[in-house]
């Protein structure tokens, strides 16, 4: 690996494809031993970026290198120092775990294949689990599966494409100590993924990519900052009132709260975006006084990284 400040950098990095550019001036760096994640919606431009970098795309325009190399003069170079994870695991499902994991030591031409695929089946508690064919494995042991075969090779850096799509909670969870893991040790760690609260969790460091541009980046308390302090959960004693006063408090940016980690929408709480000021949260209380609105509980909150992504990408979500 050649001295380098940051493993990745990236500078004005452009990609049409035909009369669409979705990349269009794309700029930013990974430091070494850092989670770093790349947000956006879909078509943003997440996916051809990871590509490019993996050396899969060529890119228009702009450069790109990775410890040191650069990733179209030296793409080779580049390859023996990254792996890539997809948004869908690329395990041999005819093979068992261990099967697996040693195919991917002997194309890398490693010296102690049997040894490291011990290691990895324990890291990634598939031990168990090891002589069984991949096709019996449950949707997170073939996750975890896919990862260590990525890690077969020592990588220094790893992309992970949305690693926890289609993940139950409990999984994701386990996942997210993984990769938390992984970084722990050295290895560099590039993110791409939807969940907002995964990238909240993970990232040393986010970047949130819309309409082909970084629009904003830094850790999460950094981008917290762009919004004001304002925003207030509003819990009410029934769905009826709760309903009234999202109708009352019109002009304000409402939502509904989550109950859990399944996503589902509370029906009896609100979250209120205001300007932080006395006025605004006076404003929303003596709206609902007046209008005999009873509140079971005020809490004033955080901004979320999802408020900030909203935001910053002008896009509001459904309210239903």
């Amino acid at each position: 690996m050649q001295q380098t400040e940051h493993i990745i950098a990236v500078k004005h990095l452009e990609k049409s494809f035909k009369r669409l550019h979705v990349l269009k001036g794309v700029n930013f760096t990974v430091k070494k031993g850092s989670i770093f994640a790349l947000l956006g919606s879909n078509g943003a431009g997440k996916t051809t970026a990871v590509r490019i970098l993996a050396t899969l795309s060529k890119l228009d325009g702009g450069t790109a290198s990775i410890c040191g190399y650069d990733v179209v003069h030296q793409a080779d170079r580049v390859r023996e120092c990254i792996s890539l994870t997809g948004q869908y695991a690329a395990v041999d499902e005819a093979l068992t775990g261990r099967e697996n994991l040693q195919l991917i030591g002997d194309l890398n031409h490693l010296p102690n294949v049997k040894e490291r695929a011990e290691e990895l089946l324990a890291t990634f508690r598939l031990e168990d689990a090891a002589d069984r064919p991949a096709a019996t494995y449950s949707g997170g042991m073939r996750r975890r599966l896919d990862i260590a075969m990525s890690l077969t090779g020592n990588p220094q850096v790893i992309f992970l494409d949305e690693p926890t799509t289609g993940l139950d909670p409990q999984n994701r969870i386990a996942m997210w100590d993984m990769i938390k893991a992984l970084a722990k040790g050295g290895t560099t760690i590039f993110l791409t993924t939807q969940y907002l609260e995964e990238a909240e969790y993970l990232a040393d460091h986010i970047a949130i990519l819309h309409e082909g541009v970084i629009t904003a980046e830094g850790t999460p308390d950094e981008l917290k900052t762009v919004l004001p302090q304002g925003s207030i959960q509003l819990d009410f004693h029934n769905r009826a009132d709760a309903k009234k006063a999202w109708e009352l408090l019109n002009g304000y940016r409402v939502k509904q709260n989550k109950t859990g980690d399944n996503g589902a929408r509370s029906e009896t709480s609100i979250d209120v975006s205001t300007d932080g000021s006395a006025r605004q949260f006076a404003d929303v209380l003596t709206r609902l006084n007046s209008a005999g609105v009873s509140i079971a509980r005020f809490t004033q909150k955080q901004p979320s990284l999802e408020d900030v992504f909203l935001t910053l990408i002008g896009e509001k979500k459904e309210n239903d």
